[in-house]
């Protein structure tokens, strides 16, 4: 079983290997599409696993497959930084989210932080937690943002949209 990102940049799976074998044929995938088997972390092209050999005409004597040049993860990880302080410095207001594209999570917690704060000026304080709980869930979300990778970044938040921790 496998994991694949296919070829219009979004991940699959767990699929098996004939599935991934039919979705070549199909154009869905291509020799430069990742995969992942279910278990590993390490993300490899299709290409270079023996199991497809098959599928791209690699037998003995064949040429290497053409793969495209990987695309720079750098340059999809732009949001990373700008998404990791606002999450420290504005996360109760939710604009990380808003930055990477999570308009649902964001509004979830702009309206926690205002209902929140309008809460406790009705009731003299005592839900003053809410709006405080809001903005440590944006600061730990925002330190773990700057903490991963670049690579790591992209896998979970760029193509996998884990929208949130």
């Amino acid at each position: 079983m496998f994991n694949i990102i296919g070829a219009d940049g979004k991940q699959y799976g767990p699929v098996s290997a004939d599935q991934v074998r039919q979705w070549v044929r199909e154009g869905r995938a291509n020799g430069a599409s990742q995969v992942q088997p279910v278990g590993a972390t390490e993300w490899k092209s299709i290409a270079a696993l023996p199991e497809f050999a098959d599928v791209f005409g690699g037998g003995a004597g064949a040429p290497p497959a053409m793969v495209p040049p990987p695309v720079n993860v750098s340059a999809r990880a732009s949001n990373k930084i700008a998404a990791g302080i606002c999450g420290i410095l504005l996360g109760g207001l939710g604009v990380h989210k808003f930055i990477l594209g999570y308009s649902g999570a964001g509004g979830i917690m702009l309206g926690a932080t205002i209902g929140g704060i309008v809460l406790t000026m009705v009731t003299c304080g005592i839900t003053f937690f809410v709006p405080m709980a809001v903005s440590i869930i944006g600061l730990v979300e925002g330190i773990i943002y700057l903490t991963k990778t670049d690579e790591e970044f992209v896998r979970l938040y760029v193509d996998g949209r884990k929208e949130w921790f």
